[in-house]
């Protein structure tokens, strides 16, 4: 009997699963749409979502906050709750590009014991994290 995962998605690969899922390999599409695993995003990921449609980063046809509950029902997706633990963990973790989003996103991963899902060759050689290579 397989175990079910919890994964947390990274900010770039929510977005591609909301707005480009041809980008995501096939060996990640399947534990993402294994419906025994559950899906997980951060708060975090959407303030940096937010930020990027801002800055013209991340275009999408609707309103941001239309695209965001468009993204929300796409699929059941877990909040991934900011919180003194996760923010306690942030203190203890050092990465080699330390970006506000990067750690907490890590932060969250480890404080919820959840899978990080991401493309970011920072995260990957983080051999304290767990991880699913969504590299092509």
């Amino acid at each position: 009997m397989e175990t079910a995962l919890k994964l947390l998605f990274d900010t770039h690969v929510w977005i591609w699963a909301v707005q480009e899922p041809e980008r995501i390999p096939r060996s990640v599409k399947r534990v993402i749409t294994n419906v025994s695993n559950q899906l997980y995003l951060s708060p975090i990921s959407i303030w940096e979502a937010c930020h990027l449609h801002t800055r013209g980063r991340l275009r999408t046809k609707q309103t941001f906050p239309v695209w965001l509950e468009a993204g929300f029902a796409a699929s059941p997706i877990h909040e991934a709750p900011f919180s003194f633990a996760v923010a306690t963990e942030a203190a203890r973790i050092t990465l080699p590009q330390p970006d506000p989003g990067d750690v907490f996103l890590a932060a969250t991963a480890v404080a919820l014991d959840l899978t990080l899902i991401t493309a970011d060759e920072q995260f990957l050689e983080c051999s304290w994290l767990k991880t699913i290579d969504c590299r092509a």
